[in-house]
């Protein structure tokens, strides 16, 4: 039976990714900040999930981590949903600072033991959820575009360092659009989606193996036509998240 483990499962898109693992018969260890949450999902099926609290911004994440994999007897996949972000238009040093804490140190911190694992293992597949965010600097939200370009290259790194050590890891660098979850303060935001349309999408760009899966068709035209803006008229691009 494989098994995965999923960081950030307590809501959104974690939770429903979760659930479609379950009915694909898989064992899941599930993780996040909310105990109460994580033993609501462990209740659907106990038999085949394992949780524990975990918050990516502690030290000793790595550590609860890998006693997550232990629980569940292994780690065929490593899925990563945990991330923040907000509109920022006045630069509140606090918010950024925070979105950075989470989107950078917490993700260095996850990945790196999901990928060390895996190393030690001979193989493995990691995936995480950035966002197409990434693609160019938002003025309404420096610090989660760049902690989201941070992640693709992150991720890209590392995807050449397995290759370098001959390691069968494999990456998908998961890049949603705008999804109606806790992240989203209202329904206002063009081409919403909802989180368990995402998860199914994702989940079948999990098992092709792609390395980045924009999502969704809609979005992948969005950013095709983003990266071909020049810079001196993005600047000048009112773009915001609403």
């Amino acid at each position: 039976m494989k098994r995965i483990v999923i960081v950030g499962a307590t809501s959104g898109i974690g939770n429903e990714v979760a659930k479609g693992y379950l009915k694909l018969g898989w064992r899941i260890g599930v993780a996040g900040r909310r105990q109460e949450e994580l033993e609501k999902f462990q209740a659907l099926a106990p038999e085949k999930v394992e949780i524990q609290v975990l918050d990516v911004t502690d030290a000793d994440a790595p550590e609860k981590l890998q006693l997550l994999i232990n629980k569940l007897g292994g780690m065929d996949l490593f899925f990563l949903s945990s991330g923040v972000g907000s509109q920022n238009l006045q630069l509140d040093i606090r918010i950024e600072l925070n979105t950075a804490k989470t989107n950078v140190e917490g993700f260095i911190r996850m990945v790196t033991t999901a990928f060390d694992y895996f190393r030690k293992q001979s193989g493995g597949h990691i995936a995480v959820i950035s966002s197409i965010a990434g693609t160019k600097g938002l003025g309404s939200a420096p610090a989660y575009s760049a902690t989201k370009r941070f992640q693709n290259t992150y991720i890209e790194a590392l995807e050449q360092l397995s290759c370098m050590e001959k390691l069968n890891i494999r990456f998908t660098d998961v890049r949603p659009g705008f999804v109606a979850t806790a992240l989203l303060k209202n329904d206002k935001y063009p081409m919403l989606m909802h989180a368990d349309k995402v998860a199914s999408h994702i989940i079948r760009a999990l098992n092709n193996k792609r390395h980045v899966a924009t999502i969704d068709f809609r979005y992948a035209v969005l950013v095709f036509f983003w990266r071909m803006i020049p810079r001196w008229l993005w600047r000048n691009l009112p773009v915001r998240n609403n």
